[in-house]
């Protein structure tokens, strides 16, 4: 088991603050930061996905084969995939038997699931393809199609590592310029975060992670990099306050270079995310001191991320239901907040405890002292 750590900590941040954004109009959701920020959860938690991999690559993976890192990386995303049917299944339930139990046919509806009801032979195919998803059950698809390319990520760091961030800016930028994005299917459009785009985000993450390269550069320029980016997260503030965003029809061509779009990572949030991470960075420490218990908790859900954001993705999807039921006054609100923490708290405590067990199993038993 991990010791407390900052990468675990604002994982955790992102998985409590993506399971209150989740529940939309719930009374907290007004105090997480995307009010105040041009760029929210999803980027930090991509963000980190990336620089995660790098401590793997340069960590436990620096001395394995070429073979058995591409095998342990493969496996996870094959974990991380079959985590997305098995949660989406269960959100259909969900909302299924919330259609039956409260004879309110309009769950069916909710969050792009129609199709699984409506069309269920074809939805299901694309379930299984991930070119159909649910609304608030898309950050996996994205997750799954970037852990397939992390062998290739690791890999080139070992290789060619001067030609990876060229070539993700390369297709970020066709993509931008293009507007390019995967279809989705059977019902027609696109996915709701890009690939081809936020795989730029999942790369700054494993580049930055490093103490040479970009890395080492940012290390070596941390104090003004620092106060270069302190007006941009100001600016940043003021957006999200605001409410602001540029009309498309007010900026030029390629437009997607200007807007402030979510899909596709536009230039402005990427650079606000960056931002954020040159100002907030090193601020582990002090939390820890001024606020122990509660950066442990942060640090134990961010440790187990997975199963706790699968938890907490079903957690929300309960809590949008129990909102329909029972309202949304502050008491409930804050009865589901309670319950949503301790049910990802738990998951997160079960998943320590399994892992602690497994390390125990293996460990050669001692031997008596002579």
């Amino acid at each position: 088991m991990r010791e407390p750590n900052e990468v675990d900590f604002w994982r955790g941040f992102a998985l409590i603050t993506i399971f209150i954004n989740h529940v939309p109009g719930i009374f907290y959701e007004r105090f997480t930061y995307r009010n105040l920020s041009l760029s929210d959860s999803a980027e930090l938690f991509v963000f980190l996905a990336g620089w995660s991999l790098r401590l793997l690559v340069d960590g436990p993976g620096a001395s394995m084969s070429t073979a058995r890192l591409f095998k342990r990386l493969t496996g996870r995303a094959l974990t991380i995939y079959f985590a997305q049917l098995v949660i989406t299944e269960m959100a259909v339930a969900l909302l299924a038997g919330a259609s039956l139990h409260y004879n309110a046919s309009f769950f069916l509806d909710m969050h792009n699931a129609a199709a699984v009801f409506t069309d269920p032979v074809r939805a299901h195919v694309g379930l299984v393809l991930l070119s159909h998803q649910l609304g608030y059950f898309n950050i996996l698809p994205l997750y799954v199609v970037l852990m397939f390319v992390a062998p290739l990520i690791a890999l080139g760091s070992r290789y060619c590592r001067w030609l990876l961030l060229p070539s993700s800016l390369c297709l970020y930028f066709f993509a931008l310029a293009k507007g390019i994005n995967l279809p989705t299917w059977p019902v027609e459009g696109t996915w709701f975060l890009n690939p081809l785009t936020w795989q730029l985000i999942y790369l700054l993450g494993f580049l930055l992670a490093g103490k040479d390269g970009v890395g080492g550069f940012v290390r070596r320029h941390q104090r003004p990099l620092f106060f270069a980016a302190l007006p941009i997260v100001a600016l940043g503030v003021f957006v999200g306050a605001t409410h602001f965003s540029p009309r498309p029809t007010d900026v030029p061509d390629p437009k997607l270079f200007f807007l402030f779009d979510k899909t596709f990572l536009s230039p402005a949030r990427l650079l606000h995310m960056l931002s954020l991470a040159a100002v907030f960075a090193g601020l582990f420490r002090p939390v820890r001191t001024w606020f122990g218990a509660v950066a442990v908790f942060f640090c134990l859900l961010g440790r187990n991320s997975l199963n706790v954001f699968c938890a907490a993705s079903l957690l929300s999807l309960a809590g949008q239901i129990f909102r329909y039921v029972y309202g949304g006054l502050l008491v409930t609100d804050t009865c589901l907040l309670i319950a949503g923490l301790t049910g990802m708290g738990l998951v997160a405590w079960l998943s320590d405890g399994r892992d602690r067990l497994r390390t125990a199993s293996v460990k050669p038993p001692s031997l008596p002292p002579s």
